[in-house]
């Protein structure tokens, strides 16, 4: 019989990097939240405000690039 051997795909340095894309892509969200009116008769201005148009769909993306990245990176001393 010969010996199986098995290993992980990835490294824990992949786990990390993953970990900090997950952690922008929830960074993004929370730049999203918020700039309602308490009085659904009042609209809000502050619903278009850069940071929700403009900053968080960028910080997302870059969260889902940083997960593209950690998916595809291999350690220099992995055979």
């Amino acid at each position: 019989m010969s010996k199986i051997t098995t290993s992980f795909p990835f490294e824990r340095i992949n786990f990390i990097i993953m970990l900090v894309g997950i952690a922008v892509i929830g960074l993004g969200y929370l730049l999203m939240v918020g700039g309602g009116s308490d009085d659904p008769n009042v609209f809000s201005e502050e619903i278009f405000s850069f940071r929700r148009l403009t900053l968080a769909p960028i910080v997302i993306l870059i969260g889902f690039a940083i997960e593209v990245v950690a998916i595809l990176y291999t350690p220099k001393n992995k055979q």
